[in-house]
């Protein structure tokens, strides 16, 4: 009959050198007294903290320059009076109003854990990412409707200079935020900055766009000016599309299943692991948590089954940069093979 034993690895000390946050950055630092050996756990708070002020610092940068070109791109509408031009304002403010729900589930993110939310409040990194997907859908009806009622009523472009520089402004400042949010987005785990990032990119391109309406309008076709407005709103409806579907993954706990078979063919790896009988990964915010079940010889010893579970979530510590916390059940069943050595 087969039975189990749960393995804990744990810190073994405990240090009090004041403030939890000096000890987080003394240890990311490795000063003299803050290098003692961390355990998995350490390292993932660790790299959770460094991660959260990178999120925090990216978002805030976002914000600012992306609420600077909607600034300058609103005065020359206003002068303007171009529909392209205003599709491509409304877009960027939107995407400027974006990171506000993600800065607030940031910041919120930075409480500890508790006993009604064990998980933390990670999650609300993906509620932002909910929101961030219904501006972007509003801001593709929006654009839409106006520009149908410009191709019904259509009206002189003014100011065409300054319309190309509007535009050439809106594709520098989107493609710079859009190239930094989706490298931090990946490099930290995050769908929904990596979304906004897309959001962020495209909008640098339709930015762009308008200069064909000013070109249009320049050799006597001033009607490119909303059809422009309304293949901006139609691409913009592609974006929503795959950002509903990324963060529908999010809340759904789904994971790449591609990430999953390379977790356990590392954990198989390990000396001792004859098997890995079942693991679960889930995303929350941008840590993810698993709990995996490998099957070891019937002769293991306590001491052994102690090594293995050190050594599988090194291993899936390796595969997975933002995994926070890995539990590992040590399943003893008889060996159908010699040992692994």
């Amino acid at each position: 009959m087969a039975h189990s034993h749960h393995h804990h690895h744990d810190d073994g000390g405990h240090h009090h050198h004041g403030g939890k946050l000096l000890v987080k950055l003394a240890q990311a630092l490795h000063l003299p007294g803050f290098t003692h050996d961390h355990s998995h756990a350490d390292l993932a708070a660790d790299r959770a903290f460094l991660d959260n002020r990178l999120a925090v610092r990216t978002v805030w940068i976002a914000l600012l320059a992306l609420g600077a070109t909607t600034a300058l791109q609103v005065v020359i509408y206003i002068a303007s009076g171009s529909v392209a031009l205003l599709a491509d304002t409304v877009h960027n403010l939107g995407d400027a109003l974006n990171s506000i729900p993600l800065l607030f589930a940031f910041y919120i993110a930075r409480r500890a854990a508790n006993r009604r939310y064990t998980y933390g409040y990670g999650r609300l990194e993906d509620i932002a990412g909910v929101f961030i997907v219904i501006s972007i859908g509003f801001s593709a009806a929006y654009i839409i409707y106006e520009s149908v009622q410009r191709l019904l009523n259509p009206l002189p472009l003014e100011n065409l200079e300054w319309i190309a520089l509007a535009s050439l402004v809106g594709f520098v400042g989107n493609e710079l935020v859009a190239l930094m949010q989706i490298r931090v987005g990946r490099h930290i785990g995050s769908d929904a900055m990596i979304a906004d990032g897309q959001h962020a990119l495209i909008d640098g391109l339709t930015s762009l766009a308008v200069l064909i309406a000013v070109i249009g309008t320049l050799i006597g076709l001033p009607i490119l000016d909303p059809i422009v407005g309304v293949v901006i709103g139609i691409a913009i409806v592609g974006i929503t599309w795959n950002a509903i579907k990324a963060i529908w993954y999010r809340m759904m706990d789904a994971v790449d299943p591609h990430l999953v078979e390379h977790v356990e063919a590392h954990a198989r790896g390990v000396a001792g692991v004859d098997e890995v009988l079942t693991l679960r990964l889930r995303w929350v915010g941008h840590r993810m948590y698993g709990v995996m079940k490998v099957a070891v010889p019937a002769d293991t010893t306590l001491e052994a089954g102690g090594e293995i579970v050190s050594g599988v979530k090194q291993e899936a510590g390796l595969v997975i940069p933002q995994l926070a916390e890995l539990a590992v059940e040590v399943i003893t069943t008889p060996s159908k093979s010699p040992p692994k050595h």
